[in-house]
């Protein structure tokens, strides 16, 4: 089974392995922030499976937060100035969709 890290690296189109830790890095705080934004309890992931809407927000984030790592707006849409605020939107609609108003 893939994991994140490897998901993650096909969204990037990715081969190397020297970004790895930092890519995990990323996919931690993805992660931490669908719990949060799910009104999940922290660490709920780790223990929980992961529906592919929301494991597809996370591979997303992480993907975004490595492109944009020097602060710009990284990726296939660099010459868009509203191209980071799409990736938030459309991570934030994947994530309501698994979201629990239970809380």
């Amino acid at each position: 089974m893939n994991t994140l890290l490897e998901k993650v690296k096909a969204n990037l189109i990715l081969e190397h392995s020297e970004d790895d830790e930092l890519l995990q890095l990323y996919i931690t705080a993805a992660v931490s922030y669908a719990e949060s934004y799910q009104h999940l309890p922290a660490g709920y992931y780790t223990e929980n499976n992961i529906p592919p809407t929301t494991e597809q927000a996370v591979i997303m984030l992480s993907s975004h937060f490595y492109e944009s790592r020097d602060g710009s707006t990284g990726g296939f849409f660099n010459d868009s100035i509203q191209a980071s605020q799409q990736v938030w939107n459309t991570v934030n609609m994947l994530l309501r969709l698994d979201r629990d108003y239970h809380f």
